[in-house]
C-alpha cells in the first residue's frame, strides 16, 4: 500500500473512519477539523491509501514539558524552564488498515515535524500520553516513560506520559 500523509482538509469526508476506538473516532469525525480551523489548537494530518480513503490520522500540537521529567540522564545539562516540545494528540488507524504499517509512517511525519520544529522556532522532542494498549508501540520506537502525574480516579486507564528526545529521532525504528 503507498500512501500520502497530508494535513487533514476542510472537505475531507472523515465519516467512514473506523479505528476501532469510539473516543478517537468521535474526535476524527466531530472535533479534529475544528480543533484546526475553528481553534487554532491542533493540527491533523491523514494517511491517505491508494483508493483515496482516509487510513489514519496523527494530531499534533505545540507544548512544553518541565525539565524534572525529563529522563535523568537528559535532565542536568537543560535549563530549568519549561522547554518547547511537539505533542502527539492523537494517532490513530483505521481497523481495515490496521497491521500494514500506517502507524509507524504516521509516526514517521511526525517525527520528521518534530525535527522541522527544532531547526524553526526550537523543540526537545515529542511527547505523547500513550493509551495502556500503546505503550509497547512507543517504547519499540525509543519512547521513555515519565514520571506519572496522579491523576483522577475513574473507570478509565490513565495515559502514560512518554518521552523521545530530539537526539532521539534519527535512531527511532
Amino acid at each position: 500500500m503507498t500512501l500520502t500523509i497530508r494535513k487533514l482538509g476542510p472537505d475531507d469526508d472523515r465519516s467512514a473512519f473506523r479505528s476501532g476506538n469510539p473516543d478517537l473516532d468521535r474526535f476524527f469525525a466531530r472535533y479534529a477539523a475544528q480543533n484546526q480551523f475553528r481553534h487554532h489548537i491542533g493540527t491533523t494530518y491523514v494517511a491517505i491509501d491508494d483508493a483515496g480513503a482516509i487510513v489514519g490520522f496523527a494530531t499534533v500540537a505545540a507544548a512544553e514539558i518541565e525539565a524534572e521529567k525529563m529522563p535523568a540522564t537528559r535532565r542536568k545539562r537543560l535549563p530549568k524552564y519549561p522547554l518547547p516540545a511537539l505533542r502527539l494528540a492523537r494517532l490513530a488507524v483505521d481497523e481495515r488498515a490496521k497491521g500494514q504499517g500506517v502507524g509507524s509512517v504516521l509516526l514517521r511525519a511526525v517525527l520528521v515535524l518534530a525535527r522541522q520544529l527544532a531547526d524553526d522556532i526550537g523543540c526537545v522532542g515529542v511527547v505523547v500520553d500513550a493509551k495502556p494498549e500503546a505503550v509497547a508501540f512507543y517504547e519499540k520506537l525509543g519512547f521513555l516513560r515519565l514520571e506519572v502525574v496522579a491523576g483522577e480516579l475513574g473507570d478509565r486507564p490513565q495515559p502514560l506520559p512518554m518521552f523521545l528526545e530530539l537526539g532521539q529521532l534519527g535512531r527511532a525504528k
